[in-house]
């Protein structure tokens, strides 16, 4: 092996290194982390419920329901179904200390908020908001409920922050369903984009932010990106493939001499880049993968997009159309339209759709280190409890592994996870702390192993967690 590889892997292997103090004292930290969100809960047994909770959220349980939860902690589960399912207390103090926190440790004044709906698949018909409906999680129509939500990001990190359940049509207008599933008096009928609107709304000032993401159902939605550009925001909101656009930057038909001079036609995004010459697109080396660099390639152009109101508005907007290279040797596209100003970089538009992509990633994690899907509850207030919950839980994860880069530069949240939950199993089984520490060690080393020989295969030096100083 070359030297300079040599001298790169013992860097790597010492970056990836657990050291004591990401470990030692996590579990009071996690005490000490949840004082502020239960603090509104004022009694004694409601603020052990959620501690225990939370707990159960970021263990290693197969399935992280009251019931499994309270097994595993050897609590009354009725107790903890109650407070979880039926007990009315107000979920959005919690939310609103969470995206506090969230703004004052991760918060960067070009921050991006983030909007995607997400489903959770659900069995039967009694649970809130529960119906067949498109699930894009599973790229299919199922049964299930949809949850609307809104994450957050900047360099530092990423995660979620808040989230609105979306309720149907026919649920709105059925009293019996609303009744039984305890769904508020003044609920009305929302779309999603109001839905994440309203979440704009109640948590823009405390998140620092210079754009607005998300995916192409919010995109596709004229009237939501007009509605933003009242607010004064600035988006970058994928569309969908067949969106019609005119390009304001190339040479409209010949003048005939009879009538206004003629435009560009409307016509198909994807047929509009069909026609894009290779040297059209600019590479932008957009972060350092687990296998190597991620590139992608960018075109921008300034057009009138079709709007559902009709042909005649005509609002400008900038349209940003990005290609990555797949595994399969395909060529992935998509497609976003922002009221940036056109001489915007192409370095800046690419740092927003990576930050877009994110919440897929706080999605996942949300699902499976803190049991986002988990919940085995049919009530209005079950719902946004669990979710709530489960958002907190994720944001101890994220605020740990900002703490724990300091001292283990190649930490991950995930690798955090790991950790807790083993230190929980230890709380509970009373073992030697010690197997936790030597578990996260291995597997970190692994991990940071595997990256360096994928880069060493393309002849590249994986590169530090912290970058090298000149």
């Amino acid at each position: 092996m070359e030297r300079r590889f040599e001298i790169r892997k013992r860097e790597i292997l010492q970056e990836a290194d657990i050291k004591p103090q990401v470990v030692d004292g996590m579990l009071k930290r996690l005490t000490q982390f949840a004082q502020p969100f239960i603090a509104p809960f004022g009694r004694h047994e409601p603020k052990d419920n959620a501690q225990i909770y939370m707990c159960g959220l970021l263990s290693d349980l197969e399935r992280k329901n009251v019931e499994s939860i309270a097994y595993r902690y050897d609590r009354d589960r009725r107790a903890i179904q109650q407070f979880i399912g039926t007990t009315p207390w107000d979920h959005q103090p919690l939310q609103q200390e969470l995206a506090r926190q969230v703004g004052v440790e991760i918060g960067e004044d070009d921050g991006v908020i983030v909007f995607d709906p997400s489903g959770h698949k659900k069995c039967g018909n009694n649970s809130v908001g529960v119906q067949r409906q498109w699930l894009g999680r599973l790229g299919k129509v199922d049964n299930g409920q949809v949850g609307i939500y809104m994450g957050y990001a900047s360099r530092k990190e990423h995660t979620l922050v808040d989230q609105r359940l979306y309720l149907p049509k026919k649920w709105i207008n059925d009293r019996a369903r609303r009744r039984k599933c305890g769904v508020p008096k003044n609920i009305r009928y929302q779309t999603r984009h109001e839905l994440s609107l309203d979440m704009l709304k109640s948590n823009g000032d405390y998140l620092p932010h210079g754009w607005i993401a998300g995916d192409d159902e919010m995109g596709r939605s004229s009237g939501f990106r007009a509605d933003l550009r009242a607010l004064g925001e600035q988006y970058l909101l994928a569309v969908p493939s067949n969106s019609g656009i005119r390009d304001l930057e190339s040479q409209p038909p010949a003048y005939g001499g009879r009538g206004q001079p003629p435009k560009q036609p409307f016509q198909r995004v994807d047929r509009w880049r069909d026609a894009l010459s290779n040297a059209a697109w600019t590479k932008i080396d957009v972060r350092d993968g687990e296998k190597g660099p991620l590139i992608t390639e960018l075109v921008k152009r300034h057009v009138v997009a079709r709007t559902e109101r009709g042909w005649d508005d005509c609002t400008e907007e900038l349209l940003v159309v990005t290609r990555t290279p797949e595994s399969s040797g395909t060529m992935k596209y998509d497609y976003y339209l922002s009221n940036a100003p056109v001489d915007t970089s192409l370095d800046e538009l690419a740092r927003v759709v990576k930050a877009g992509h994110h919440i897929e990633d706080c999605l996942k994690r949300a699902k499976s280190e803190a049991g986002l899907s988990d919940y085995e509850v049919r009530t209005w207030n079950g719902w946004h409890h669990h979710q709530t919950l489960s958002l907190i839980a994720l944001w101890f994860l994220t605020f740990e592994t900002l703490r724990g880069k300091k001292h283990t530069p190649a930490l991950t949240v995930p690798q955090v996870w790991e950790i807790l939950y083993m230190l929980l199993r230890e709380a509970c089984n009373r073992t030697y702390p010690g197997w936790a520490a030597r578990c996260a060690k291995r597997k970190s080393r692994q991990r940071e192993l595997a990256r360096f020989y994928h880069y060493k295969r393309h002849k590249l030096l994986a590169p530090l967690k912290v970058k090298e100083r000149k």
